[in-house]
């Protein structure tokens, strides 16, 4: 069965899972691994979502704010065993769900070019592709997505839905 904890980056499974997705960018990323390394600190991140499959952590995901109305997902990731069982969808179903609960009116995000399965989730989670933002603009490795929140009532009620099962 999957549960959803809402932390914080203190969550100690929170940091093993980041540690695993950080080992997969290094090799996904090369050497731009380090350039990207650098927007993803830990500290003080009030929002995030650990997925626990069964009572054992297997996924995450974080926001945090960009702008007063715009949240910024972070660190999104599932260990490949429990890939392919919706849980990153659920994951972030539930930050969109909580971002919104906080005010924010839309979430944007950036990914690599490369990480094409993390494209699919976003798209197939109403994200659509935005010029790059903030310190990934004129990166041709990034990809970023931005999705409405004010707008898309049905997929927090979907998410809502999801998270009650």
């Amino acid at each position: 069965m999957l549960h959803l904890l809402r932390t914080d980056s203190a969550n100690h499974d929170f940091h093993r899972l980041v540690a695993q997705l950080d080992q997969n960018l290094q090799q996904n990323d090369g050497e731009e691994h380090a350039f990207f390394a650098q927007f993803n600190k830990l500290d003080k991140i009030q929002h995030v979502v650990v997925a626990y499959q069964d009572g054992v952590a297997a996924g995450c995901g974080a926001i945090k704010a960009y702008t007063p109305t715009i949240a910024e997902v972070k660190r999104m990731f599932v260990e490949e065993r429990y890939r392919g069982q919706g849980i990153a969808t659920r994951v972030l179903a539930e930050l969109e769900l909580w971002a919104h609960e906080s005010g924010y009116t839309s979430c944007i995000l950036e990914t690599g070019i490369k990480q094409t399965e993390a494209i699919r989730l976003y798209q197939k989670s109403g994200y659509t592709i935005i010029p790059n933002y903030g310190q990934y603009a004129g990166v041709e490795s990034s990809v970023c997505m931005q999705k409405d929140l004010g707008t898309e009532k049905n997929n927090l009620q979907q998410g809502q839905q999801a998270n009650a099962k």
